[in-house]
């Protein structure tokens, strides 16, 4: 790695990863999961991890989450080893919220530990609800509201820490497909507001060429890296479905379509 890369990965948000690799269990029982993986993510990149299941995405995810430490190798975010907690806000495919708060009670327990002031969350719950499409709803109750918002809340929820990463585990795999549609419309649009550098995990290869400033397609177990594709279409200033209908996007979604298909099988 050049000197400008490893500077540009200690910045916020920035994550460097090295020869990484991990495995579950021990002995002839052990399972490698992943690796090794290489990649540098520079800040501000909405990177998408593809492949079929059990490839190590989710495995990846939770690495640079902190919420496991790599058998071998080395993550960096922003210069530092990750902290559960500190180093991102993560969104899970389920939403995992407290049903005895009420929507804007989720989001301010999560500005309370994100260390927001008493006297500002009120302000920062709202604005955070607005930015996801649900202003208004702060007072109503979690099974009040449908499936899609509840993914909303646990967006938002993730958004109110105040780190320079968000992690999103397939939040939308358990969703109707219009549903889906609608919160990749609206996640798009909120990363590119919020310059966040976002990892996101996905089977889908229309949800990555829509989503991502990046793709890497991972190969079955133990995962490796098969395709790292910049991509170039609009991120702002463009209508979603104009962008969906697109020969570009319909060129990237079949090129990583193939990729999976083939990082699976090889």
């Amino acid at each position: 790695m050049s000197e400008l890369d490893a500077a540009r990965t200690r910045t916020a948000g920035g994550i460097r990863l090295h020869r990484v690799s991990h495995r579950y269990g021990r002995g002839p029982a052990a399972v490698n999961a992943l690796g090794p993986v290489d990649l540098e993510v520079p800040p501000g990149e909405f990177l998408v991890l593809v492949g079929a299941s059990g490839c190590g995405k989710s495995t990846l995810l939770r690495l640079i989450a902190g919420f496991e430490a790599a058998t071998e190798g080395s993550i960096e975010v922003s210069g530092a080893t990750p902290r559960p907690g500190d180093t991102a806000g993560v969104v899970f495919q389920q939403p995992r919220l407290f049903p005895w708060q009420t929507v804007g009670g989720n989001v301010e327990l999560a500005l309370k530990y994100a260390g927001v002031p008493r006297e500002h969350r009120a302000r920062r719950r709202e604005e955070l609800l607005t930015r996801v499409g649900l202003e208004g709803t702060a007072a109503r109750r979690i099974w009040e509201i449908s499936g899609g918002q509840q993914q909303r809340v646990a967006i938002a929820r993730a958004l109110a820490a105040e780190t320079s990463l968000l992690l999103l585990d397939e939040p939308f795999a358990a969703l109707d497909a219009l549903t889906r549609e609608r919160l990749q419309d609206d996640l798009r649009r909120v990363s590119v507001a919020s310059g966040r550098t976002s990892v996101f995990v996905t089977h889908s290869a229309d949800e990555a060429a829509f989503l991502g400033s990046r793709i890497v397609v991972l190969t079955r177990r133990p995962g490796r890296v098969a395709l790292d594709l910049p991509v170039e279409l609009p991120r702002a200033g463009v209508d979603p479905d104009d962008l969906r209908a697109s020969k570009e996007f319909l060129d990237l979604r079949r090129e990583v379509g193939r990729a999976v298909k083939s990082a699976a099988a090889a």
